[in-house]
């Protein structure tokens, strides 16, 4: 099939993983898929946002035969930010935001994105992850970020593609993995599902 005549669900409300997509040449429908996002005891990054991912495509997969929806690929993700092995999901509230962007300031952390695409039961993820290294923070910087409103619907209280921009150094890894949906990875699987690139 090719990306000009593709069409996906997408498990997820995010308008930054619909603005790839649709950049990737993907159409989609969302479909509404909510789970518990609590980490488990013991759980690393990269388990965690896998488990995410699959339990998301899962719960996704159960609304499309729910509502006797044709059958074609969905796809899910999650991400989520860690450092030094603690992991930093949405900011409860701006006490929680503050606290993780001083503990960003000055050093380096990683983003972790995983991609899981469903159809049936077959079901493949794949994770980026992406080295961020911020500049040393003010808190008047951190004030007037946190006064943006940006931070509180972003893992790790910042979004790469806003106004956090002014704030990384440097980035290893993929731009739009930071941002919710990193397009190699995610070509990959859906390549594997009968779509074409570029």
């Amino acid at each position: 099939m090719s990306a000009q005549d593709s069409r996906i669900y997408l498990a997820s409300g995010s308008p930054r993983r619909r603005e790839i997509l649709t950049g990737m040449g993907v159409s989609l429908e969302r479909i509404h898929a909510d789970i518990d996002e609590s980490v488990l005891p013991g759980e690393d990054a990269i388990t965690y946002t896998e488990r995410l991912a699959r339990e998301k495509a899962a719960a996704g997969w159960q609304v499309v035969q729910q509502c006797g929806l044709p059958e074609r690929p969905l796809l899910a993700a999650d991400t989520t930010v860690v450092q030094d092995g603690e992991i930093f999901g949405k900011p409860a509230d701006e006490a929680d935001a503050r606290r993780m962007l001083q503990a960003f300031s000055g050093r380096s952390h990683q983003a972790v994105t995983s991609v899981a695409v469903r159809q049936g039961d077959h079901v493949e993820v794949r994770t980026s992850v992406t080295h961020v290294t911020f500049k040393p923070l003010g808190e008047d910087e951190i004030q007037r970020y946190i006064d943006s409103g940006e931070p509180f619907d972003k893992a790790g209280a910042y979004g790469i593609q806003g106004r956090a921009a002014v704030f990384i150094t440097r980035i290893d890894g993929s731009y739009s993995g930071v941002m919710g949906l990193p397009i190699h990875e995610t070509a990959q699987i859906l390549g594997n599902f009968g779509f074409q690139f570029p």
